[in-house]
C-alpha cells in the first residue's frame, strides 16, 4: 500500500512513540551489538552518527562504543543549502542547539571530516530488500550520501521495517549498504 512520504512520516512517527519503552530499550542494545560486530565496523577508524532525539533510535551506545573501540566520531552540523558537515564529537556539553532544534557541535571549517569510513545514517522507517531509507524530509542526507564513498549503516527497530511499497522511491533517493535490525 504505497503512499505519500509526508503521511508516510507521520505513520512512523506514531508507530516509533507507540513503542513500548522496555521493547525500545532492548531491541537498541541488540542493534548496538550486532553494529559492533559488522567487519566494516571493525575495520572503520571514524565512525559518522547523529545526536539522537525523542523517537529516534538512541545513538548513545554507538557513541559509547566508538570511543571504547579507539575510534574518532563526527557527527553532523547542518549548513546552508540543506548541505552537512561532519565535525568531532568532544562532549554532549561542547553541543549546542541547531535552528532546527538538535544538537550538533559548533562550526570549525578545520575540523570538518566529510569522509568518515562509517556512517549510521538515520531514518523513520526502512525496506530490507531494496535498503531504501525514508528521511525526516530536510533531505541532507541525500544530499551527502550522493557523494560520499564509505560504509553506510542504518540501525532499525521492528516498527521501522516497513513493505516495499509503503512510500514512493524518489530518483535522488540512496539506497543503505547495510540495514540492521532488532528482528
Amino acid at each position: 500500500m504505497t503512499t505519500n512520504k509526508r503521511d508516510a512520516r507521520q505513520q512512523q512517527i506514531a508507530a516509533l512513540r507507540a513503542l513500548p519503552a522496555e521493547q525500545r530499550q532492548t531491541e537498541t542494545e541488540a542493534l548496538w551489538a550486532q553494529l559492533r560486530a559488522l567487519p566494516e565496523w571493525q575495520a572503520a577508524r571514524t565512525i559518522a552518527t547523529t545526536i539522537s532525539g525523542g523517537f529516534e533510535v538512541d545513538t548513545s551506545g554507538v557513541i559509547a562504543a566508538a570511543v571504547a573501540d579507539g575510534k574518532d566520531v563526527v557527527v553532523p552540523k547542518t549548513m546552508p543549502h540543506r548541505q552537512m558537515a561532519f565535525l568531532p564529537f568532544t562532549s554532549r556539553e561542547a553541543l549546542v542547539k541547531s535552528d532546527f532544534g538538535l544538537l550538533e557541535p559548533p562550526y570549525q571549517p578545520e575540523l570538518v571530516n566529510n569522509a568518515p569510513d562509517l556512517v549510521v545514517v538515520p531514518g523513520l522507517a526502512y525496506t530490507r530488500t531494496s535498503r531504501y531509507r525514508l528521511g525526516f524530509g530536510g533531505g541532507y542526507y541525500d544530499r551527502f550520501l550522493a557523494g560520499y564513498h564509505g560504509t553506510t549503516v542504518a540501525l532499525a527497530l521492528s516498527v521501522q521495517i516497513r513493505p516495499e511499497n509503503a512510500w514512493p522511491h524518489d530518483t535522488f533517493d540512496v539506497p543503505l549498504q547495510h540495514i540492521i535490525t532488532a528482528k
